[in-house]
């Protein structure tokens, strides 16, 4: 089995070349902070430039600069990391700062910034901020407008941002492997002026896919289509904290898709308006209400709602993007007598236990009690205050309080629900059921049979 310290031992000949490049120049790089822990960190206070309100990144966290002749300095490091897609799995990836994704990097329009980017990676790297307006030479295509940064290697990027919004960084250098393996980050450029597009609360998260074999640890970096892990900034439900609100706050919610496919991001018990895209902020003539946003590959949308209370859900609404390590060659047995054979397989397998003759349900609910492989979870899995929710993969819980206080993010547990306004169990007479009759057949019926693969091609 690969354990982290196998993994992070690969990477140790190239920490320490760059760290050979820092000491020659440590007085001129800023600490590049590194953080391995998975949970949400609450906004971080601006330490110095122009004021603004800061973003929340579910689980994630916000990158610190330094003030140097009135221009922000970060320091990102491009490095092996292993990350907790939730409790009982973790995965083998590259990423920044000891996470993937990287930490977000915040700003304000006008700024003049300079990231210092060290690369810890065993091949060459570059970063390329995907919707930021810049000179052709900071755009990070690795070959078009720089050399590549080798490992060991510093370079520096600099630049003025011109306009505020929503934006993320990524390599554009062997680019399928290096975002496979979770290398992506989140730009926010917050207005120049504190009031303008001003909410209570403001939360981001990037969307990212990955093939991991039961098992296994490390994504497999050549699938186009077959991903059977779909995450919110790298995690799964139920390993996904939730976003916490106080009742009659505006929130705004900033989601970028850099996965492989689009994403119809559904909200419970509220409806929106989508306020700003890559490309910048939606005029409020050109809003509309809505309850699901469709993400598309590489761009980001952001959707601003007025909380109410209650614990509301927030998932994609591809159902097979809200389970778990799911496999897709599953035959579907629904109405399919088991019994039997399940007893003639316990002869050769004494765990087996068979599943799927009334849906996949029991799966939720034989959880506990059915082994799984080593590093990998349930396809649906987490407790509810009534029972399994039956979900995983891209699926959160907004929970909005009366009481929450302003500015506080901790979880405050399952929503008490108002006297009368939860469904409840019909225990009466039930009605006669008038059924259709069912359509005769006759020899002249057509026949058609999906093909299932590729024989005969």
């Amino acid at each position: 089995m690969n354990s982290r310290r196998d993994f992070l031992r690969g990477a140790g000949a190239a920490i320490l070349s760059a760290g050979l490049v820092s000491r020659v120049q440590a007085a001129g790089i800023p600490e590049a902070k590194i953080q391995d822990k998975p949970g949400t960190e609450g906004p971080l206070v601006p330490q110095g430039g122009p004021a603004y309100n800061p973003v929340v990144t579910l689980n994630g966290w916000t990158l610190p600069y330094r003030m140097k002749n009135g221009v922000k300095e970060f320091h990102l490091v491009a490095e092996p990391v292993v990350r907790e897609f939730a409790p009982g799995m973790v995965a083998h990836m590259w990423g920044y700062n000891g996470q993937s994704p990287g930490p977000t990097i915040e700003c304000v329009e006008g700024d003049r910034i300079r990231v210092f980017v060290t690369n810890k990676l065993p091949e060459h790297t570059t970063i390329h901020w995907h919707g930021i307006l810049l000179p052709s030479g900071m755009d990070g295509v690795g070959g078009l407008n720089q050399p590549q940064i080798k490992t060991g290697q510093t370079f520096v990027y600099e630049f003025t941002m011109k306009k505020s919004g929503t934006f993320m960084y990524h390599p554009h250098a062997d680019e399928m492997v290096q975002m496979a393996m979770g290398m992506m980050g989140f730009i926010v450029v917050h207005p120049k002026n504190l009031n303008s597009m001003r909410v209570d609360r403001d939360y981001v998260f990037l969307l990212s896919a990955y093939d991991i074999d039961p098992g296994s640890y490390t994504p497999r970096t050549s699938e186009m289509t077959d991903f059977n892990l779909w995450t919110f900034n790298s995690r799964v439900f139920p390993g996904i904290d939730p976003m916490v609100a106080r009742t009659g706050e505006k929130v705004r919610v900033r989601v970028g898709n850099l996965t492989m496919t689009n994403h119809p991001i559904h909200l419970h018990g509220h409806d929106f308006e989508v306020t700003c895209t890559d490309g910048g902020w939606v005029p409020k003539t050109a809003r509309w209400p809505e309850v699901t946003t469709d993400v598309a590959v590489g761009q980001m949308r952001a959707v601003e709602f007025t909380a109410v209370a209650g614990d509301w859900a927030l998932h994609c609404h591809k159902s097979h993007h809200t389970m778990n390590a799911m496999g897709h060659q599953t035959p579907n047995l629904i109405g399919v007598p088991q019994k039997d054979i399940a007893a003639k397989v316990r002869k050769l397998v004494p765990e087996y236990m068979p599943m799927g003759e009334k849906g996949m349900a029991d799966m939720s609910e034989m959880g506990e009690a059915m082994p799984l492989p080593d590093n990998t979870l349930p396809m649906m899995t987490g407790q509810g205050p009534f029972g399994p929710v039956e979900m995983g993969g891209m699926f959160t819980i907004l929970k909005v309080r009366d009481q929450q206080k302003r500015g506080d993010y901790t979880d405050p547990g399952w929503f008490d629900n108002p006297p009368g306004t939860v469904a409840w169990l019909y225990e009466g007479e039930e009605p006669n059921t008038n059924r259709a009759p069912a359509t005769p057949t006759s020899s002249n019926d057509l026949k058609v049979r999906k093909p299932t693969g590729h024989e005969g091609h």
